[in-house]
């Protein structure tokens, strides 16, 4: 029962606290996983959750979901975060656990928020009794659990991945906020112009609880008019919410840089461009890009146009002789000439297979017209003896030996008849060297 503290406490919350759903069907978004009908709604209503990872985006909903459960179920529950909790509290937890199974026949839910930040040694010590069934863990976090968490309590859960709410979810969620008397301002006179609300949604990219932060401060710092009306315009929204911020966390950085490295293979300026302008805007290391950006050079492009090399390779160097924002111009430069070169793989295609050759071993002597001749005496071993010079032949070219004797037939390097390489392919055939 609430006291008049506790009372009071509660109207000082923050909005996105405060207009926390307490059951399933407040609930905003997530229809993929607890819609009516699915798998993790019935296991809620059934109170027959077994232990999950929920994984997803700030404010989608991980932790409301969580305290639905909790609301809701004849278990027992205790939330923890991994950040300010050792070995010693999951004892606690497990012994609490324990007691109340054997004496009450209570099952007990453990909710750990930012579950991805434990350790090794705090993971191995929660594993005995999520396997015989003491507790039923719920993990919380908003990086890739298949990444960022121990195998072995991953294999463990089930893992529910929370999208991100669309921009009609965090709407609706405003306008309740507005409606709602008792945890909202319904007992005051709010208007927020359409403008003003659709601004607040795209920038909270998703997140509610950014949403009604925002909203929350525009109508608190907001003067009532003659009317007594608070009324929320555009530029008042706008001062309200900080432009959006692309949370970076190891996962999303792989995932934008895949992105990026995706759409420079598929010649995809724009894409690649928009890619590169995010990864920046998140923080990330300017230096990394430009790395993908010289790998991919030779990786995708090659001698199909070998200026592309020389781009990038200057557009890093360009990086680290003025730094940015200047270098953005030299990298964007960089990527656009990659996108709309020819490709060809034929570069790493050949280093592939003479690397997995060479991995096998069994290697034999160098052939003898091959051995080194810089030192005196050389004659006497035989090294050298009837090595060909190809300057002293037409064309500055001899037909002779060159491959070790274990893989002698091999062709590794087959140029692309794409850009540059169509040259080459057509010399090589003069020589003799059949591609097909």
């Amino acid at each position: 029962m609430q006291d008049l503290f506790s009372h009071q406490e509660a109207s000082l919350s923050p909005l996105a606290d405060r207009m926390r759903p307490r059951t399933l069907d407040e609930f905003i978004g997530q229809a993929h996983i607890v819609g009516p009908g699915r798998l993790l709604r019935r296991a809620i209503e059934a109170d027959r959750m077994t232990s999950s990872i929920f994984y997803g985006p700030p404010g989608c909903g991980k932790t409301t979901l969580a305290s639905i459960i909790a609301n809701t179920t004849h278990s027992a529950f205790v939330q923890l975060n991994a950040v300010t909790s050792g070995v010693a509290d999951v004892r606690k937890v497990i012994k609490e656990a324990q007691d109340r199974r054997s004496l009450y026949g209570q099952a007990t839910y453990l909710l750990l928020d930012e579950c991805h930040r434990w350790s090794k040694s705090q993971s191995d010590s929660i594993l005995p009794a999520i396997e015989r069934g003491v507790v039923r863990f719920i993990g919380s976090t908003t990086e890739n659990p298949l990444i960022s968490m121990t195998p072995a309590i991953v294999s463990r859960c089930r893992i529910f991945q929370f999208e991100p709410l669309g921009e009609g979810d965090v709407l609706f969620a405003m306008r309740r906020a507005l409606a709602d008397q008792e945890r909202g301002f319904g007992a005051m006179r709010v208007t927020l112009d359409d403008d003003a609300a659709h601004h607040i949604a795209r920038i909270a990219n998703g997140d509610v609880r950014s949403a009604l932060g925002a909203l929350e401060l525009a109508v608190l710092t907001t003067e009532p008019n003659e009317q007594g009306v608070i009324h929320v315009t555009l530029s008042v929204a706008e001062e309200s919410i900080q432009k959006p911020v692309i949370r970076c966390d190891e996962s999303l950085y792989y995932d934008m840089l895949s992105a990026f490295c995706k759409s420079l293979r598929g010649s995809d300026s724009d894409a690649a461009l928009a890619w590169f302008a995010r990864l920046l805007y998140a923080g990330v290391d300017p230096r990394l890009i430009a790395r993908r950006i010289i790998a991919h050079a030779s990786e995708d492009v090659g001698l199909a146009n070998p200026t592309a090399m020389l781009q990038a390779v200057a557009a890093s160097q360009a990086l680290e002789a003025v730094g940015l924002p200047e270098a953005r111009l030299s990298m964007a430069q960089a990527i656009i000439a990659i996108c709309e070169s020819p490709k060809s793989n034929s570069v790493v295609m050949a280093l592939d297979q003479c690397v997995a050759d060479a991995e096998k071993g069994g290697f034999g002597p160098v052939p003898v017209h091959l051995r080194d001749t810089h030192y005196a005496g050389h004659e006497r071993l035989g090294s050298g003896a009837q090595y060909k010079y190809p300057h002293d032949y037409p064309g500055h070219w001899v037909a002779q030996e060159y491959m070790p004797p274990e893989v002698r037939g091999r062709r590794y390097y087959v140029p692309s008849d794409q850009g540059q390489e169509l040259k080459l392919r057509e010399r090589r055939r003069s020589r003799g060297i059949v591609d097909e």
